[in-house]
């Protein structure tokens, strides 16, 4: 595919443009995954099920309380749903454009960071599709009771007549929950000033009670966001520990060899 690799050169040589494309195909692989599970309704209730029993054995059942007292209120519901719907696209690109801007030097870690975790989540929500609880007897679809006070429609947080084009069974894992994360991680440890470091302890913190109390994730999806980013963290930072000084020793085993007796050019007389 001589023309996409010369495509990718000529973003190369505009790397901000190579970003943007990067994170667009993310975008549209996290929107596009609802392909993957369409048909497996029965499988992603089972999955449901199951999750709720695990809760129920950890003692972690606590999304329903939750859901019904916020669900009760519209002050209440309405603010979060705007949250649910909204910062979820407008915060992330936010920092990955704060952290290009003003800390370059990390930002390629961090955005490895991100696509690989939302990578993971990808397959997870493939491998594992689950039913969130507003699918679910007893919980409330907070953002359909007060759709008419959104933009969004009736069927899950897609702008109103575009539920069809989303993935109603990527619960597992939150990924609004694991992105959430991983912002408030670059603010607080890149933030020069107190009220960003506190942004980046607050923001992962009410986007996760948030999730639970729209009806939209279960309290162990929420869990698995996190236990995702933390793995993409590590993951990342792993390879680039291993891998400059793999291609280091590469290049003073060419230079070794190129310098070697055996390896220079003979004079002829």
């Amino acid at each position: 595919m001589a023309w996409a690799r010369s495509l990718w050169h000529r973003l190369g040589q505009r790397r901000g443009l190579r970003e943007l494309m990067l994170i667009a195909i993310v975008y549209s692989l996290y929107d596009g995954s609802r392909f993957v599970v369409e048909g497996q309704q029965s499988t992603a209730f089972m999955h449901a099920a199951s999750v709720m029993h695990l809760e129920a054995l950890l003692d972690m059942r606590w999304e329903h309380a939750l859901n019904q007292a916020v669900s009760a209120h519209a002050f209440l519901a309405v603010p979060a749903d705007y949250i649910y719907a909204t910062m979820h696209y407008i915060v992330t690109p936010i920092v990955l454009i704060w952290m290009w801007r003003r800390h370059r030097d990390v930002y390629p870690r961090a955005r490895t960071t991100l696509v690989v975790a939302t990578v993971i989540g990808l397959v997870g929500f493939s491998l594992m599709p689950v039913a969130p609880p507003r699918m679910l007897p007893g919980f409330v679809d907070t953002m359909a009771q007060y759709s008419g006070f959104g933009w969004w429609g009736p069927d899950a947080s897609a702008p109103r007549g575009l539920g069809s084009f989303t993935n109603q069974f990527a619960a597992m894992p939150s990924l609004h929950v694991g992105w959430a994360l991983w912002c408030g991680w670059q603010l607080i440890r890149h933030g020069e000033h107190l009220i960003t470091r506190v942004m980046g302890v607050l923001y992962p913190a009410v986007i996760s009670i948030v999730v639970i109390a729209t009806g939209n994730h279960y309290l162990l999806d929420a869990v698995a966001g996190i236990a995702v980013v933390v793995f993409a963290m590590v993951m990342v930072r792993g390879l680039a520990a291993v891998v400059p000084h793999r291609v280091i020793d590469l290049r003073d085993h060419i230079v070794e060899q190129r310098e070697s007796p055996e390896n220079r050019p003979t004079l002829v007389a």
